[in-house]
């Protein structure tokens, strides 16, 4: 898993996994954001529309196997499920194809304390020297981020969950579409310990771009009213085995790794993707 080669993006996601470790405090072995977590594992299957929007694998064959990971916010394991410091949770899908993973990522809440690496850098870095209060005032981007609800859930199953990158979609035709990714859930409340008896489901959808909706800028909402389409349910079904050892092994990168789903011009994906990297493979090594 080769780092970035473009050389901004890796200082700038080396010190980004740098200063969010930095918060929490030193912790080897463990995930720098989104340090409490549990592994589950399912299946996909697509939707009779999915293969028009992309000819990526998962989106074609009858169903795929998943691994998701719910987590809690911070740098802190132990952190308590009632502390309103773990909202937002997380959500991050990996897609187990025959030869390379595909990952996607999500996060409860639909923004981002910056358009890209950089200002996201400036905002952890004002939260780590103890003047975000100051830095909010002259950046509207990251004040909008803070003031942000963060409701606790009724349970990780009952949320739904936005990817706020953008990604390419491509056709067998070659037809490319832009869309923003949505998982929504199917059953409403349902605990985690439910599992095993019934699966915790959920729909992944996408948000659909028109001709001029902005792609470059995650913090450019689209609006509502843009097209929303169905690519298929994810139904998880129980607790991935060794559960402590693969979480410290696995990585989520939310660059696509499938033919038929492809990066697009988002600012931020890059510098977010170098951080999971460095981060992870720190803890991987650790």
């Amino acid at each position: 898993m080769p780092l970035p080669e473009d050389l901004t993006v890796a200082d700038v996601g080396k010190k980004l996994a740098e200063t969010l470790r930095s918060l929490s405090g030193p912790r080897p072995g463990i995930r720098p954001g989104h340090a409490k977590g549990i592994l589950l594992k399912g299946v996909f299957l697509p939707s009779p529309q999915a293969k028009a929007l992309s000819k990526a694998q998962h989106f074609n064959e009858s169903s795929t196997p998943v691994i998701a990971r719910f987590s809690s916010s911070t740098g802190n394991p132990d952190i308590p499920d009632s502390d309103p410091r773990s909202n937002p949770r997380g959500l991050a899908i990996r897609f187990q194809l025959a030869e390379t993973p595909r990952r996607l990522h999500t996060d409860i809440i639909d923004s981002t304390p910056g358009s890209n690496g950089e200002e996201a850098l400036e905002f952890f870095t004002a939260l780590k020297n103890g003047t975000i209060t100051e830095y909010i005032k002259d950046h509207p981007k990251a004040a909008h981020f803070v003031q942000l609800p963060r409701p606790f859930p009724a349970s990780f199953a009952h949320q739904r969950h936005f990817a706020v990158n953008t990604f390419k979609l491509v056709a067998a035709s070659g037809k490319e579409t832009f869309v923003r990714y949505r998982i929504e859930p199917v059953l409403g409340v349902q605990e985690l310990k439910m599992l095993g008896k019934a699966p915790v489901q959920f729909k992944l959808t996408v948000q659909i771009a028109k001709e001029g909706d902005v792609t470059s800028d995650p913090l450019v909402k689209w609006p509502e009213t843009r097209k929303m389409m169905e690519l298929g349910t994810i139904s998880l079904v129980d607790v991935l085995n060794d559960n402590a050892a693969q979480q410290k092994y696995i990585i989520f990168n939310p660059i696509p790794k499938v033919d038929g789903v492809e990066v697009s011009d988002d600012q931020l994906l890059q510098y977010r993707a170098a951080a999971y990297l460095i981060s992870g493979l720190e803890h991987r090594n650790a």
